[in-house]
């Protein structure tokens, strides 16, 4: 049998389902990966500003070809290096990089770095396989630990990386699952062996298919299911979900008689026997009657950073940087303001606040949608600017949620599929109305791409940066249109 030339990632690929390097290998075509460039980029800023961590150090640089890497770290090893980045490492052709490699005289540490708060299993088997590449070698492996994000830290002046990372050692668990490792290789190149482009594996989709990540090729496997199916009904837990698929009861007429949350089954019937809009009046002309004039329509963008920029701040803590507002004032005028940090403005969030508080200087309604992230956002500034906290508890006293309607189900559509996000909500109440379509903005259609876009300025040439921030106004423009416009809407079913 010819053995895989397995890499630490596809090992761990095959930990969550033995089916993935099938499907990379003969079906790359159906992978609908999503778009996870900034999360990479924190993991490359992260793993870079760990490599100091043990003070000066060799790193290996990147090639395509893992034999060059294999030479310089061989070079390394030999000048008795202490601190090497990057080794690179084959037995039997497995292959590994390790990321931080501490070369002492009496045997080698490996120290795994990670961009997350916490250490996940995964974490662990990436760990463990390094650990079996390097001692089946001949290494002695003397520690094995996890480098990971200390989010309790607040940073203060200089970044002091000490306090930002947590480092665990998870030496003996290894050890423990060194026997499991080498099951898996055998397993993993006997599962590739037997099957090949025209001999497909029968494996059954699970909860592993989203643990320890959600994976590419769910709707490859889900391409058989009847649509709308068990998978599509909103709000229910995964796990509730494949027990009812387990059971047999996929379609949406298999689950319409079960024992089920009512606003699923209400989503199933809705469905299935192509219910009107239900419009509980009451209800919407409750919220309609607790709004106070001038009524201010306000969305924030917000961005996270791996490692804190800005004093008081932790790491990955939501940094507002943006925001949208439109006002109606009692005579029926509208006015629109808006807010768009500098990307290398150091007070960035007090500068934030400062133009909220002045652009919502009067007693209004503070209209959002979804109370808890912008309320949440408010009182974070209040707990780092303590003489704009009056101000800040202010707005939130004044804050009114206009999702709640949606989340009661006070007013409901078949289009909203169950859901109460803006995203489904807006299609649904304005169907084949391009003003308010997503779709049609350029470059940002959602908070993740504002994000990510608010990041990429830095280091942009001036006109980059201002095609960059066009964009960003008027994807936050839309979010806050989009509240005025479901206000008249509610007006509207109300008779109001």
């Amino acid at each position: 049998m010819n053995k895989l030339y397995l890499s630490k990632s596809d090992y761990c690929k095959c930990v969550q389902c033995e089916k993935i390097l099938w499907l990379n290998k003969y079906k790359s075509n159906t992978s609908k990966s999503e778009n996870n460039e900034s999360i990479f980029e924190k993991g490359r800023q992260v793993g870079d500003l760990a490599k100091g961590l043990f003070g000066e150090y060799e790193d290996i640089p990147y090639d395509k070809k893992h034999s060059v890497r294999m030479e310089k770290t061989k070079k390394a090893l030999k000048n008795k290096v202490n601190i090497i980045t990057e080794a690179s490492f084959i037995y039997d052709n497995n292959f590994c990089s390790v990321d931080i490699l501490k070369n002492d005289v009496d045997g080698v540490e490996i120290y795994e770095v990670k961009s997350s708060t916490k250490i996940k299993d995964v974490y662990v088997d990436d760990a463990s396989y390094q650990y079996f590449v390097l001692s089946n070698l001949g290494f002695n492996v003397k520690k094995v630990c996890i480098v990971y994000i200390n989010n309790e830290y607040v940073r203060y002046g200089e970044l002091d990386i000490e306090q930002l990372f947590n480092i665990e050692d998870i030496t003996s668990v290894v050890l423990e699952k060194q026997a499991e490792i080498r099951e898996n290789i055998d397993y993993i190149n006997d599962f590739m062996e037997r099957y090949d482009e025209d001999n497909e594996p029968d494996s059954q989709i699970g909860m592993k298919c989203f643990d320890p990540y959600s994976c590419e090729f769910w709707g490859y496997c889900t391409r058989n299911l009847p649509k709308p199916n068990v998978f599509d009904v909103s709000g229910m837990y995964k796990s509730k979900k494949f027990e009812k698929y387990y059971e047999g009861k996929i379609s949406f007429e298999d689950l319409e008689n079960e024992k089920l949350n009512p606003k699923y089954l209400e989503q199933i019937d809705f469905e299935l026997n192509d219910r009107e809009a239900k419009i509980e009046k009451e209800a919407l002309r409750s919220v309609l009657d607790s709004l106070n004039y001038p009524l201010y329509f306000i969305d924030y963008e917000t961005c996270q950073y791996a490692i804190p920029e800005f004093e008081g701040t932790k790491a990955y803590q939501q940094i507002p940087f943006q925001y949208s507002l439109h006002i109606i004032k009692e005579d029926g005028s509208v006015e629109h303001k808006e807010y768009l940090a500098q990307i290398d403005d150091e007070n960035i969030i007090r500068n934030f606040a400062e133009s909220m508080i002045n652009d919502l200087s009067e007693n209004g309604s503070v209209i959002v949608y979804n109370k808890g992230f912008e309320a949440g956002r408010n009182r974070e500034i209040g707990e780092m600017y303590p003489d704009l906290k009056d101000e800040i508890d202010r707005i939130n006293t004044n804050m009114v949620d206009f999702m709640v309607p949606f989340k009661n189900r006070n007013y409901y559509t078949k289009e909203m599929e169950g859901s109460y996000s803006i995203k489904y909500v807006l299609p649904a109440l304005f169907p084949d109305n391009p003003e308010l379509d997503y779709d049609n903005l350029d470059l940002i259609h959602n908070g993740g791409e504002a994000s990510e876009a608010f990041l990429s300025l830095k280091g942009k040439i001036l006109e980059e940066q201002d095609e960059i921030r066009k964009c960003l106004l008027k994807y936050c423009e839309l979010d806050t249109f989009a509240m005025v416009k479901i206000w008249e809407k509610f007006k509207e079913v109300t008779d109001g």
